[in-house]
């Protein structure tokens, strides 16, 4: 949790931290300084600021808030704090939590702020659009992701109001994995989203910010955000744009990254699909016909397993595997969670499990963790 973090912080963390929180300063300015320090940020925290803070390579306004701010220390104490109050936790780069995709991406933050459980790794596809599309495609935008996620592909989007909404709730309607990368802090939550949170945390979701406690969204932030939506995940889908919609951005970034860039094509005559036909039109996006177009891209091999209670398949499982699976779920659990949940030895449960996998009913993940499919 993150009120713990500030016992097991390195030095080099610590700066990392302090300097994330100043106002205006960003990743570019961040590895200025670290070759300013000799490669280590830690050699800053070591030392007050106002010894180092009129050399730095800063901009201005930043370097008159380093002067008359706290030392590093101190000040990565206090953001620690905030979180801590708010309940948000902070994943650096490469360190768990933070998402695999996106460690070592241009221009990706140092560090991310999060609520929820990130689970392990598996393909991810962002999944965005309008916020205004046409009358009746937010039911199809919901059921288009729902299909995605069964797959066991997580859908990752912006949280914003129309399509990136639809998406999420597509996604937790399958009990799949869903990402929201905000354009706030997570301290700072519109009323919508706020309402949306408890449904993600409660079914596996993750909110995830890189902007520190106490930043309200703005019109610069929104755009910014769009690259981590994209450098998170395997491709990009959109959905839904007009011709001036901010969905453009994040396909801009996928592009940019060497992501897959799909587009759903729409009605020549619909304003709210000009930007996805654009894009095809353009060849900066493949045309996206189904669900299957989309495992394809995010090289996923999904194994479609028959409804539990139905088919064959179904009816020749053991007893065992029938009560095993009644207990998995799309969040991923130990082998003792599910021991835990069910009337069977060690021996027996672990028979069970490796009977549901050959029958393609779950996938077992690094470190001995099972979900359901």
């Amino acid at each position: 949790m993150a009120h713990t973090l500030s016992h097991i912080l390195s030095a080099d963390q610590c700066a990392t931290l302090a300097l994330w929180s100043v106002p205006g300063l960003g990743p570019k300015t961040l590895e200025a300084l670290r070759a300013f320090a000799g490669g280590h940020l830690g050699a800053l925290a070591s030392r007050p600021v106002r010894e180092w803070a009129g050399q730095a390579p800063v901009s201005g306004p930043v370097r008159q808030r380093l002067a008359s701010g706290e030392d590093l220390p101190l000040l990565a104490e206090r953001t620690l704090a905030r979180c801590a109050a708010s309940g948000v936790e902070v994943a650096f780069s490469g360190a768990p939590g933070y998402p695999e995709r996106l460690v070592g991406t241009p221009d990706a933050p140092p560090l991310l702020f999060y609520k929820g459980h990130v689970g392990p790794p598996r393909r991810r596809v962002a999944m965005v659009g309008s916020r205004h599309p046409e009358q009746g495609f937010l039911p199809y935008a919901r059921d288009f992701a729902r299909q995605v996620a069964e797959g066991g592909v997580g859908v990752v989007s912006g949280a914003a109001m129309g399509v990136d909404r639809a998406c999420h709730w597509g996604a937790l309607d399958a009990g799949g994995e869903t990402w929201a990368f905000l354009g706030s802090a997570l301290d700072e939550l519109d009323p919508p989203q706020a309402r949306l949170l408890p449904h993600f945390l409660e079914r596996g979701g993750v909110f995830f910010s890189e902007l520190p406690p106490g930043v309200r969204a703005s019109r610069s932030t929104f755009p910014r955000r769009n690259r981590l939506i994209a450098g998170a995940s395997d491709a990009v889908v959109v959905m839904r744009a007009g011709k001036d919609s901010g969905a453009l951005y994040t396909a801009v970034a996928g592009e940019a990254l060497g992501r897959p860039v799909l587009a759903l094509p729409g009605d020549v005559r619909n304003e709210a699909a000009v930007g996805c036909n654009g894009l095809i039109q353009q060849g900066r996006a493949r045309a996206c016909l189904s669900v299957k177009d989309v495992w394809e891209f995010v090289g996923a091999r999904p194994v479609l397993a028959v409804p539990p209670g139905t088919g064959e398949g179904w009816e020749v499982l053991s007893a065992e595997a029938k009560g095993a699976y009644e207990v998995l779920d799309r969040v991923p659990r130990t082998f003792e969670e599910v021991l835990a949940a069910v009337r069977l030895s060690p021996a027996a449960l672990a028979s069970a499990l490796v009977e549901l996998e050959l029958s393609g009913l779950l996938i077992q993940h690094p470190g001995r963790l099972f979900e359901r499919i």
